[in-house]
């Protein structure tokens, strides 16, 4: 069995919802990572057996199979297939693990895995949930609920994870304010240099380029953030606002993944080894647990311990999934997220996974570190996880 390597990880800034690619089709925005990889690693498109692409909201302009159209739509001519996948928040990452999977199996040996979420031009909710961020339960049947209660949005699951771990406000937004201030000090940096790739575009008639993220706040603080309204309970009964959960926006991610073997023959210097993944289900209600099995299983399917790991990605859907996670884990806070999260540079569904997978592993080659851990909570109840080794 070939190992699964990472040769090359973009992703596009990701614009602020009706903000810098609010003019720019979602397809255009998913072909954006892929001409990024060709150029970089001087690649002929014909070498690649498949391209990958999450999207949780594949309708309208996101619809007719985005995973076909982005390659089509990159020049990258009409032998080159694609697939779009939805695993909801962890389609970009659930991407990559089956581009892995299929490289371990010895069925493909070049794959570019990733994804798109264009939540302006194709909102949230678009595929049946209601604006108010609970469940239509029109979209469901009836049948459901012989087997659950009820169905409620990821707001009110991240509440009902705050009680059951009894996190305060002021916990919720300490998360929230590390986040902004981790993103600007990583961005002054340049530390995001390497993995975001301009993307030339237009706005309101006008020829522009989008170098940055567009939703981060990096004056944030506990002070502002105490003034923000509730966003899923009336004052006083929960504790998540838009300060302190994932922010909407538009954006695409892609990974060039490989086998060992075809990485060799073309001259590439990997980045990393996909060492391990797992995707689990748990209850649908308090559905944002997930990461926490995803963990323990991966690390155990690793024969790998939390200690053993350098550093960790968790999507920052809501502040309470990342204490809940560090809490049951034990993964130091200081060494997870370390760029800061989706709190500050947004969660743009489809693309997140292989986005916080992109900064996992620069910033594994950035310091010289041996293992990272991606994981992210997903609508419905799952998670998925990966392990990645530094070559």
């Amino acid at each position: 069995m070939d190992d699964a390597v990472i040769v090359d990880a973009v992703r596009t800034p990701f614009g602020d919802r009706g903000g810098a690619f609010r003019d720019t089709h979602p397809q255009d925005l998913a072909a954006e990572p892929l001409r990024a990889l060709e150029e970089r690693t001087e690649f002929d498109p014909a070498i690649v057996d498949d391209v990958v692409y999450g999207c949780v909201t594949p309708v309208g302009e996101q619809g007719l199979n985005v995973g076909r159209l982005a390659p089509l739509v990159a020049g990258w001519g009409d032998e080159v297939p694609g697939v779009q996948l939805n695993r909801m928040c962890g389609s970009g990452q659930q991407a990559v693990n089956w581009a892995a999977s299929e490289i371990r199996a010895g069925f493909q040996n070049v794959i570019v895995a990733g994804g798109v979420e264009h939540m302006t031009r194709v909102p949230m909710g678009s595929d049946g949930e209601a604006e108010t961020g609970v469940i239509d339960r029109r979209a469901l049947t009836d049948t459901y609920f012989d087997h659950y209660d009820e169905a409620i949005g990821q707001g009110e699951s991240a509440e009902r994870i705050a009680e059951a771990w009894d996190l305060t406000r002021d916990d919720v937004d300490g998360v929230a304010v590390d986040s902004q201030q981790r993103w600007a000090e990583a961005w002054e940096a340049g530390r995001y240099d390497s993995q975001i790739v301009p993307v030339e575009t237009t706005l309101d008639g006008e020829s522009i380029t989008v170098e940055q993220d567009g939703h981060p706040k990096p004056d944030t603080s506990a002070e502002t953030l105490s003034e923000l309204p509730l966003a899923f309970r009336p004052e006083g009964e929960g504790v998540h606002h838009a300060g302190n959960s994932s922010g909407i926006v538009d954006g695409s991610s892609a990974v060039l993944v490989a086998s060992a073997d075809a990485a060799e023959e073309r001259g590439w210097e990997p980045m990393a080894r996909i060492v391990q993944t797992e995707v689990v289900g748990v209850d649908p209600i308090t559905m944002l647990t997930g990461p926490i099995p995803a963990t323990e299983n991966v690390l155990e399917k690793a024969d790998m311990t939390i200690d053993d790991v350098d550093l960790f990605e968790i999507n920052e859907a809501f502040a309470s999934v990342v204490l809940a996670w560090l809490a049951e884990t034990g993964a130091p806070w200081n060494r997870t997220n370390v760029n800061g999260g989706a709190i500050a540079h947004g969660h743009p569904l489809g693309a997140t996974g292989s986005a916080l997978l992109t900064k996992l592993v620069h910033e594994l080659d950035r310091r010289g570190d041996r293992y990272g851990l991606c994981t992210m909570c997903i609508g419905f109840g799952q998670a998925v996880a990966t392990i990645v080794e530094r070559l």
